[in-house]
């Protein structure tokens, strides 16, 4: 943690600088990346003021508190810092979180799509030898494949065009 104090019209004793020091390491539990604080204390009227700010890679917290006793403003900007920065580390998490749930949401719909039977195909299955099987495939246009019973076994046998050239399988099933 870097702690820069100063003063203006108001000294900052090596007790100030001490104290602030102390009480601004109950900080330090929430960030693991260094901490920039600028701490400037100032008398306005019969008030002294404490103004902290706080830098953590792109976050910035300020607390400005005056107080008739210097010590009590430093302990009061440092509770409302503490608070400030609960609060957005919260948020994130939460964020963070939220997203996470989101990711798994849109992961899992998109398995369950991709588990779906999203087209339904109903065939007329006709006797036929495979060679018959064959030439009816030719004559469907488009088609890749077309389920029949097989005269020779008496199942439904599937006859099917290769992919890449102008062979065909021939589906059966065992026993």
């Amino acid at each position: 943690m870097n702690i820069k104090i100063t003063g203006k019209d108001l000294k900052a004793t090596d007790a100030i600088k001490d104290y602030a020091e102390k009480k601004l390491e109950r900080l330090e539990k929430y960030f693991e990346d260094e901490i920039e604080v600028v701490v400037t204390i100032k008398t306005e009227g019969k008030e002294q003021v404490a103004e902290m700010r706080v830098t953590v890679k792109a976050d910035n917290y300020k607390a400005v508190t005056a107080h008739k006793d210097l010590y009590a403003s430093i302990d009061k900007d440092i509770d409302i810092l503490e608070g400030q920065i609960r609060k957005i580390k919260t948020k994130k998490e939460r964020m963070n979180k939220d997203a996470s749930i989101k990711e798994k949401g849109a992961a899992k719909a998109s398995a369950e799509v991709e588990n779906e039977i999203i087209k339904e195909l109903y065939y007329d299955i006709k006797p036929m030898d495979p060679e018959d099987a064959k030439m009816k495939l030719q004559e469907k246009k488009g088609d890749i494949f077309l389920p029949f019973i097989n005269i020779a076994t008496g199942k439904v046998s599937v006859i099917y065009k290769l992919k890449d050239s102008n062979n065909y399988g021939l589906v059966e099933p065992e026993a």
